[in-house]
């Protein structure tokens, strides 16, 4: 463990503690992260005796170079250090109220704090000073299940989960980054005591959720919180997605299912977690759009425009940013089917131009969403569909270059027409603006000032009005 005390932290730690004749320890995720090759810059130090004292002294010797937060009532101190994120824990033990996540702590021994954590790969330590120093200690055979990729718990799933419930989210949140499995015991536990989740704070879950959904394996994590029971207490609108209903002998695909791929497909693509947000709702309405009909079987039209409104509702339940990120999921949402459209029907200029129009500067994450989409088991199908993507991606270059549509902004203003005309504000103007527009468009004008200002007079003369002013010089 000589390589892992190498750090200027435990240096300093060290000398700390040795002043203060305590042990202290890492713990946790540092040292499972170290087992694993995994880069970690956060650090917990376990102190056999008051983790706040070693962490203003800790502090002092830094000086101003970190600023120190105290929790007294978890007994916790935090430090912000040359980028490390440096905790600092007395060693406790913690008891739990049925209707509540947050513990009673008391002092404790090394093996009472090795006992309240959450899973087994995360209740080694490494001992810093003293005759401690370099000493490995693994009482629940941590180790061993990193070996194994096992997810598990140090006591009986049922009290872990129950004295905690927010911790049946992160055995699903570490199964997903590390691509390890739940232990079969701890999954049936998550299984029967899900309804408890009910009482973590939404801002917590969704913590949880969001660090899923960025993973390297977000749709098994997904896919966990579904098997598991746990989604549909607090995402309903996602398990709802979930199951195939048949009918006349003609069934839908599973949308879950279908939005797991869709997710596993992207997710070697990008880790943008508000594109992976957007692959999550981009079929959201379809349970609630979904429609049979007698001729084509199952339907699920308009479920883009109606998934675009449920976002909103979503982000606002699970306190997710009502912002331009929200704005962002918004807009793929409501396009999503735009591109796959122009792959399956001849493609024309004017539904290149529209498509760069609507899309602005996300038309780059739309058209990797799109592409994820295609989730067809049939390769025949998925070649062809492909190839038309490029052939469409091909054609939309060719128009960006040539048009300059992205983030389009009108060659002529309203300002620009009611000083041609001498109109005061009216609605006239906004129908000279939109006709230049849908010109632009439709690819009857170039997009330029000249051409436009041409148009304008034309569509003016058409409503009657006669220009006062030249604006080509303007």
């Amino acid at each position: 463990m000589d390589k892992l005390l190498n750090n200027p932290v435990f240096e300093l730690v060290e000398e700390t503690a040795d002043e203060l004749k305590v042990d202290s320890y890492i713990i946790g995720g540092y040292v499972r992260d170290f087992l694993l090759d995994r880069h970690s810059r956060d650090i917990d130090i376990l102190v056999i005796g008051k983790g706040i004292t070693l962490a203003k002294k800790f502090a002092e010797k830094v000086k101003r170079q970190g600023k120190l937060t105290v929790y007294k009532n978890f007994k916790t101190a935090f430090l912000h250090w040359k980028g490390w994120n440096i905790e600092f824990v007395g060693a406790r033990r913690e008891s739990y109220r049925c209707d509540s996540r947050k513990p009673v702590v008391e002092d404790g021994t090394l093996m009472d704090d090795q006992l309240r954590r959450d899973f087994t790969i995360n209740a080694m330590a490494v001992g810093i000073n003293g005759s401690i120093k370099g000493k490995f200690l693994d009482p629940f055979g941590g180790i061993s299940d990193l070996k194994s990729k096992i997810i598990r718990t140090p006591l009986d799933p049922a009290k872990t989960y129950s004295d905690d419930p927010l911790r049946m989210i992160r055995a699903v949140r570490f199964a997903a980054q590390l691509d390890f499995e739940i232990h079969s015991r701890s999954f049936k536990a998550i299984n029967e005591m899900a309804h408890r989740i009910s009482i973590v704070s939404t801002e917590r879950i969704t913590d949880e959720l969001n660090k899923i959904i960025v993973s390297a394996n977000a749709a098994k994590g997904i896919d966990l919180l579904q098997k598991s029971g746990l989604l549909k207490h607090f995402f309903k609108e996602l398990d709802d997605l979930h199951g195939v209903e048949v009918k006349n002998g003609k069934a839908h695909k599973d949308n879950f299912h279908h939005t797991l791929k869709v997710l596993e497909n992207i997710s070697g693509k990008t880790d943008n977690l508000w594109l992976r947000w957007a692959v999550l709702l981009h079929d959201i309405a379809k349970p609630v759009t979904k429609k049979w009909d007698e001729k084509t079987g199952w339907t699920f039209h308009g479920h883009e425009y109606v998934g675009a409104k449920m976002v909103k509702h979503i982000f606002k339940k699970l306190k997710l940013p009502l912002n331009e990120k929200m704005k962002y999921v918004q807009k793929l949402v409501l396009l999503h089917l735009r591109p796959i459209a122009l792959v399956t029907c001849q493609v024309t200029d004017s539904a290149i131009r529209r498509l760069l129009f609507d899309a602005g500067d996300d038309i780059d994450d739309l058209m990797l969403l799109c592409k994820a989409d295609i989730t067809s088991e049939i390769p025949v199908k998925v070649k062809k569909y492909l190839d038309n993507f490029e052939k469409v991606k091909k054609k939309m270059k060719e128009i960006e270059e040539k048009d300059r549509l992205r983030n389009w902004q009108p060659p002529v203003s309203g300002n620009d027409i009611m000083n041609t005309f001498n109109l005061p504000p009216c609605k006239e103007v906004g129908i000279i603006k939109t006709a230049i527009r849908e010109a632009v468009l439709d690819g009857i004008i170039p997009n330029n000032r000249e051409e436009a200002l041409k148009y304008m007079l034309k569509e003016g003369e058409k409503l009657g009005f006669k220009a006062v002013n030249d604006q080509n010089h303007k």
